[in-house]
């Protein structure tokens, strides 16, 4: 290999445009030097938060959490006003960073990445996109986002009607849904957020719910006085115990099993923190065996029903909306979620028990023979999370095997950032990467992929992950989740919102401490589990 590759276009490409991609692409240009390019399909910065737009769109992370930590800088140059931000405070945001760091000029906007082949012989990658551009890189770092490759469901006659319909995720700037006719599909976290601010602005919605979800108050407002002052002046202690810490979500979890108090401490424990606000609080912040034990698990569960049950005041409508499942997927919390369900314009169509027909030119017709006539149909169906994207591109590694067949028994990874076959390619936040609030994810994630490129460059070598350790990891993170309740609900976070999707585990369940800790001793022992090889690269 020459010590170079200055007979390639670029030394590394990045791959999206959200927080992965952009602080990827400044680790690689600014700290260890490298020619980079990065590709964005989207006409702006931000990834999730420029695509996503919906009314009620925002993070429910706290604000103080929900940014980048490796700048001290930024951390005191930023403001916020509520307990959560909103999407275009989020977007706003990024767009500063991108601008402090002078990234624009080193991303091509508006050009979507549509294969990735790797040349054998010279090891090298050759990167294709929409716009017919075509470059070589040494590095590919994909940031293509957990949750981005929209899932838009099969329905009878979904081309045939003739209002407005919307992905939230392709939410139309000139689309005001102020006195409309509005149906949603789906009451995940999207669905939910949408829900509350939609109850407020259309003159009637109807929300079609396949599964009733578990869904606790945000506590969002504004912050107090001086609060914003106490939280920079304590970053640095902050950024440390979310680092360590399991969820990485800003609290302590609980130390605490609800299986060993008594059932007036469980009850006022629950009640403080419904009082308080946030979902991954309620279920990670109370107690440390909700999700692992049964008992505790239902405890947590019949709380939350017993609080639909005073909160709803039709009793039917109250059915509807109360889980009978274990409470063991992504947690939700919303802003007066369940209220929403008393107002005269909300109507609640459970299509489990009233499946959706057909989509007419009018609406939606439900088993029942009820055509529903609307303006606009929202589809807060999801995605086809994590893999989704990969499997969207031509994307072929060492033999030109297809990243669909190296997944063929779904999508697998060493450490949630290589896999087998496909050297110099890294992921951020790919499969079975840890479940956490995902920017302390990411920032331990880019750190890490940082540290294999340099480690690269200064063997002049080509690095991927051995089979075995990919397999390794993958057994780690099945029992891992085998331990929780979460496989015993159908969730995204397991595939099974795709219809003849592969059922199997996408997320390393630990914690972003222990992660972090397994990322270190890998990197201590020589990145152990990687191969490392010389290759040369084109003249």
């Amino acid at each position: 290999m020459t010590s170079s590759s200055t007979s390639l276009d670029f030394d590394a490409v990045v791959i999206g445009a959200g927080f992965g991609g952009i602080y990827q692409a400044h680790m690689l240009r600014d700290r260890l030097g490298l020619r980079v390019r990065g590709f964005e399909k989207g006409d702006g910065f931000g990834g999730t938060w420029y695509w996503n737009r919906y009314p009620g769109a925002m993070s429910d992370t706290e604000s103080p959490y929900y940014r980048y930590s490796f700048d001290d800088e930024v951390l005191q140059e930023a403001e916020w006003t509520r307990k959560y931000l909103d999407q275009p405070d989020i977007l706003r945001y990024l767009e500063g960073v991108v601008d402090r760091y002078d990234l624009r000029k080193d991303f091509r906007l508006g050009t979507e990445v549509t294969s990735l082949v790797f040349d054998e012989e010279g090891e090298f990658w050759r990167i294709g996109t929409s716009t017919g551009e075509s470059v070589t890189a040494r590095y590919v770092v994909t940031a293509l986002g957990l949750l981005a490759a929209t899932n838009i469901p099969d329905i009878p006659g979904i081309d045939s009607f003739a209002g407005r319909l919307v992905h939230t995720a392709e939410w139309p700037d000139d689309l005001d849904i102020t006195g409309k006719r509005v149906g949603v599909i789906g009451t995940g976290s999207t669905g939910t957020q949408f829900i509350v601010a939609a109850a407020e602005q259309a003159g009637r919605l109807t929300v079609f719910q396949r599964n009733a979800q578990y869904s606790v108050p945000s506590g969002n407002g504004p912050v107090g006085p001086g609060e914003v002052e106490e939280v920079k002046a304590r970053f640095p202690e902050i950024w440390q115990q979310v680092r360590g810490s399991g969820v990485a979500f800003g609290f302590e979890e609980s130390a605490v099993a609800a299986t060993e108090v008594s059932e007036e401490e469980r009850e006022r424990v629950f009640q403080a923190a419904w009082e308080r606000g946030n979902g991954f609080y309620f279920m990670f912040g109370t107690f440390n065996d909700i999700a692992v034990s049964p008992e505790a698990n239902e405890a947590a569960a019949a709380f939350i029903r017993r609080k639909i049950a005073e909160t709803v005041k039709d009793p039917e409508t109250a059915r509807l909306l109360t889980p009978t499942l274990p409470y063991a997927k992504r947690p939700l919390c919303n802003h007066n979620y369940y209220e929403v369900y008393n107002r005269e314009n909300v109507e609640l169509v459970s299509i489990l028990e009233n499946p959706i027909v057909e989509i007419t030119p009018k609406g939606v017709r439900t088993a029942d023979g009820v055509e529903r006539e609307l303006d606009v149909i929202v589809l807060a169906t999801g995605f086809d999370a994590v893999d989704g994207n990969y499997r969207r591109m031509d994307l072929r590694g060492r033999g030109g095997v297809s990243v669909d067949e190296h997944w063929a028994d779904g999508p697998s990874s060493y450490l949630g950032v290589t896999t087998a076959g496909f050297p110099n390619l890294f992921m951020i936040l790919g499969p079975n990467g840890p479940f956490t609030n995902l920017v302390p994810s990411i920032e331990v994630q880019v750190e890490f992929i940082t540290e294999m490129v340099a480690e690269a460059e200064r063997r002049q070598a080509v690095i991927e992950a051995s089979r075995q350790a990919e397999e390794e990891w993958t057994e780690t993170c099945k029992a891992i989740a085998d331990f929780t309740l979460f496989p015993k609900t159908d969730s995204w976070i397991f595939g099974a919102n795709i219809p003849g999707k592969k059922n199997t585990v996408m997320f390393y369940l630990g914690g972003l401490g222990n992660y972090r800790g397994i990322l270190s001793e890998v990197q201590q022992e020589g990145f152990r589990g990687f191969e490392l090889s010389g290759a040369t690269v084109p003249a």
